[in-house]
């Protein structure tokens, strides 16, 4: 139990922005993980993952019985109906907001003399130690390297693009840019143009295990960048000014992803999250699950988000469908925005105080220990 975070109950006619919202897109995306989580809780194992909650799965089930044409009203009815709003009350930082996309890059097959970066399929003696979500509540290495004596800690980032890896065949892609191959790893996938002109896609399978460190961080902590300085567009520009430095501050982020190809279906899904299921703009959200179960409806508010939303507010109901390894906190969002160049210009300017109101379902919320969700 996380006793640094409590959720203290409050009413929908409380919640500024819950009226205007788009209830039915919210519900689209929380059924799309009801399918999953109804699935999970049908496994004799989960591989490691935390079980879904029975009161989130009571949730999934009265939502499979909404008429396959509920309207809007009766999207915002279900949700009032079966959870209860409540606050994140914590003595931690104030809520921050990024955002990530899915890139759309151009890349090979075959090294040359433009596609020389490239990035790899997962090693046969990576091993997984302990499923990502509990090593985010255990700060524990995820992944390590399998050897005669047992494991240990596999390759750093440094090591890997220095020819640690070298010779083993695992080469899946190839690319112009360091950089975008760096920010590709972030994300955790993208969208490829090959130079045959056809399409295909890479999704995260798996890491090397170490801790993800924030060269936004490094550098501010270095004085190599004001902290108000500092975003995805800006943090792009600084390290392709002088490739040689920008290699080794990147390295200073010793954890490296590994990737799978899986057929495109021209960009009308997004790329599976966490949680398994395809991610939707503007509704998909990626949180702590050391305080978050995935599934759970969260009431995302910030301001100073012009580039978005006209009024410059962000006031959505999201669903929490992913994790990522710099999303740390109670209040710490990541929003998913799409794909493509759109998307990446608004992500790469996004970074906002924001908070959240987690909606818990109704059973659950009503107990005596309804200071946190159940992973």
């Amino acid at each position: 139990m996380r006793r640094d975070v409590k959720f203290v109950a409050m009413g929908y006619q409380e919640l500024a922005g819950w009226e205007s919202d788009d209830h039915l897109a919210a519900l689209r995306t929380f059924l799309a993980s009801c399918d999953r989580l109804i699935g999970l809780s049908k496994e004799k194992s989960t591989g490691g993952r935390p079980p879904p909650s029975p009161e989130l799965l009571d949730a999934c089930l009265e939502a499979k019985k909404l008429p396959a044409k509920v309207d809007k009203a009766g999207a915002k009815a279900f949700f009032e109906t079966h959870f209860s709003p409540h606050i994140v009350v914590h003595k931690g930082k104030p809520g921050l907001l990024t955002a990530y996309y899915e890139p759309v890059l151009q890349g090979s097959r075959v090294p040359d003399e433009t596609y020389q970066t490239p990035i790899y399929k997962r090693p046969a003696d990576l091993v997984t130690l302990i499923e990502e979500t509990r090593a985010a509540k255990a700060g524990a290495m995820t992944h390590g390297r399998k050897t005669a004596a047992g494991s240990e800690p596999f390759f750093t980032r440094a090591e890997i693009e220095q020819g640690a890896l070298k010779g083993k065949g695992l080469e899946l892609l190839y690319f112009a840019e360091p950089v975008d191959v760096f920010f590709m790893h972030i994300q955790g996938s993208a969208r490829v143009k090959l130079t045959d002109g056809t399409f295909t896609r890479v999704h995260y399978d798996g890491k090397n295990g170490h801790q993800y460190s924030s060269i936004g961080q490094y550098l501010i902590d270095k004085g190599m960048m004001a902290a108000d300085k500092v975003s995805l567009n800006a943090l792009k520009a600084w390290l392709q000014a002088d490739r040689e430095r920008g290699k080794k501050i990147m390295w200073q982020n010793p954890s490296f992803v590994f990737f799978r190809e899986a057929p495109d279906d021209g960009g009308e899904n997004g790329p599976p999250g966490a949680l398994g299921v395809p991610l939707t703009p503007m509704r998909s959200l990626a949180v702590d699950p050391a305080y978050h179960a995935l599934g759970t409806p969260i009431f995302v508010s910030a301001e100073g988000m012009g580039h978005v939303e006209k009024s410059g507010k962000f006031e959505k109901l999201m669903i929490a469908q992913d994790v990522g390894s710099a999303i740390k906190g109670p209040e710490r969002g990541d929003l998913y925005f799409g794909s493509g160049d759109a998307a990446a210009k608004m992500a790469g300017v996004t970074k906002v105080k924001g908070s959240f109101v987690v909606l818990l379902p109704n059973p659950f919320a009503s107990s005596a220990d309804a200071s946190r969700p159940r992973p």
